[in-house]
């Protein structure tokens, strides 16, 4: 990616000589020319080496910074980040007629951040497999590799839709068939609502749901919102990212990846948290994108979701007392406790009663409020009895306004010691289990995803 480059971004093999004269003619006049070469793979910035937030690594760096991605790809958006995308760029300035056979990761056909290198690499799908990562040597991961054919027409403007693809074991028996669809960004379910701004108000910024960011670089989440009451974390928009990073926090998150929970758009909210958690990705689904509903959806529908985020794993909203960051001691209130304090028996006030008051005039159902009435019995559980000082501490129970996040793990610790009668969680579980049987075939119906 660095050989020939001129600073015009023009190929010019005197250069380096590295290619022989032979090699250069039959290039110009056309001629075919088989050229078999293992692509290289490396990214700037990719899921395992994102530096900020809940997730950790390094960043691969010198990627974006070939002669190549400096000089020659300003028509191809992001995909300067990616070698791979990099060496297809190449091909098609110096072999703009090339049928191209590559094995590579789906990126390239729908990924959003290489939308512009689709909209200006033109290419007519011949057809391909995808295979699991794990048939090839040293991948991490679950995710599929595709050998796709394409004559490619630098010339000719054409556009990627869709692809259908054989899928093959690891022993290259055919076991089914895969779509992939290159949809524009304005049908992503991230594009789905306006995103509230922040204000002037500081706060504390989290990494997890009672644990202050220690990242500096970067850091985001030390501002609030007009009427915000969390914050929810929801980086990409395909299965990939939606398992680590759809979660909701009582105070800002050290990333950009997400937007303000208001009581405009908490219905919203939940639908996007549900949507984006109730279809579990594989190795083959992993790079399919959420997509903005094609039907109506009901008040059932809403509420719903809604009830299944309250008491997912990943609604880490939480209250807690002198949480201390940047040389100061904060607090953050939770709004999402769906009990007053005399249903939880409670010892004293919880400081917000949004959600109880959302929630007042809203009819749920069956499924929704047997998931209700199961919380109910473990938030009581909960209240019954006081943990230990190393498990008030971890979690930090120092306020009676405490979230689904403190609740279900002081009550597993209980649990795990001994030390009080054991909590059944089985009654809860199988209640949610019922409710996301139920909103799980949605995900499709309404068009979520296809």
């Amino acid at each position: 990616m660095n050989d020939d480059i001129t600073d015009d971004g023009q190929i010019d093999y005197s250069l380096s000589n590295k290619v022989p004269p032979a090699l250069r003619k039959a290039i110009a006049e056309g001629k075919k020319i088989l050229v078999l070469i293992n692509p290289p793979y490396a990214e700037a910035t990719n899921l395992e080496n994102i530096s900020t937030g809940l997730l950790a690594g390094e960043n691969k760096s010198g990627v974006s910074k070939t002669k190549l991605a400096a000089n020659a790809m300003a028509a191809y958006g992001k995909a300067s980040n990616e070698l791979f995308t990099q060496f297809v760029a190449r091909v098609a300035q110096e072999i703009p007629n090339a049928t191209l056979a590559m094995f590579s990761t789906l990126k390239y056909i729908n990924a959003p951040t290489l939308a512009t290198f689709r909209a200006n690499w033109n290419a007519k799908y011949l057809g391909g497999f995808v295979v699991h990562n794990h048939a090839f040597d040293g991948l991490s991961g679950k995710f599929p590799i595709g050998f796709l054919v394409w004559k490619t027409d630098q010339h000719q403007k054409s556009q990627i839709t869709e692809i259908q693809v054989e899928v093959l074991d690891k022993d290259a028996r055919e076991i089914g068939s895969k779509t992939f669809f290159n949809l524009p960004s304005n049908q992503y379910l991230s594009e789905w609502f306006v995103r509230p701004k922040t204000n002037s108000v500081d706060v504390v910024p989290l990494k997890n749901a009672v644990t202050p960011a220690t990242a500096t670089k970067d850091l985001r989440g030390t501002k609030w919102a007009d009427g915000a009451i969390g914050y929810m974390l929801s980086g990409g928009n395909d299965l990939q990212h939606a398992e680590q990073q759809t979660v909701v926090f009582s105070s800002g998150y050290g990333s950009a990846r997400g937007f303000f929970i208001t009581d405009k758009n908490i219905w919203q909210a939940a639908v996007v948290f549900a949507m984006r958690r109730a279809v579990r990705p594989t190795w083959l689904n992993d790079r399919d994108q959420f997509l903005q509903p094609t039907k109506p959806l009901t008040e059932e529908f809403k509420t719903d979701c809604l009830m299944w985020m309250l008491f997912n794993r990943s609604n880490r909203t939480a209250s807690a007392n002198d949480l201390e960051w940047n040389g100061q001691k904060w607090s953050i209130v939770n709004h999402f406790i769906p009990y007053t304090e005399e249903e939880v028996d409670a010892p004293d006030r919880f400081e917000s009663d949004f959600m109880v008051q959302y929630l007042a005039d809203i009819t749920l159902s069956a499924e929704a409020t047997a998931v209700l009435d199961a919380g109910r019995s473990l938030w009581k559980a909960y209240f019954a009895h006081t943990d230990v000082r190393t498990v008030r501490d971890q979690y930090k129970l120092n306020r009676p306004d405490v979230g689904w996040y403190q609740i279900r793990n002081a009550l597993a610790e209980r649990n795990k010691s001994g030390d009080t009668a054991p909590v059944n969680f089985n009654p809860f579980e199988s209640a949610y289990q019922a409710l996301t049987d139920k909103l799980r075939p949605q995900v499709f119906s309404l068009g979520f995803l296809r």
